[in-house]
């Protein structure tokens, strides 16, 4: 393997981490906020059904953001492929 492929994995694994690391702390950050609203709207902190609907919006916004990350990424293949 040449030097340059050598630092462009490098490079690609390194800011896959960063950009995981971000998005473990943004992650978190939400999580917080959710529960805090759920916890405001059931005004209990451990009932049961705040917790399964604290699990469920943030299940909904997972899947509707790794589709919409999906699609954009998948355009944005296309449009590198069609632009060669």
């Amino acid at each position: 393997m040449s030097d340059v492929k050598f630092k462009v994995q490098l490079l690609e694994a390194m800011s896959s981490l960063i950009i995981a690391a971000f998005g473990l702390v943004a992650a978190l950050a939400w999580n917080g906020a959710i529960k805090a609203m759920i916890e405001t709207v059931f005004k209990a902190e451990d009932d049961l059904l705040g917790m399964v609907v604290y699990a469920l919006v943030v299940t909904v916004l997972a899947v509707a953001m790794t589709m919409l990350i999906t699609r954009a990424v998948k355009k944005a293949k296309q449009a590198a492929e069609d632009s060669d």
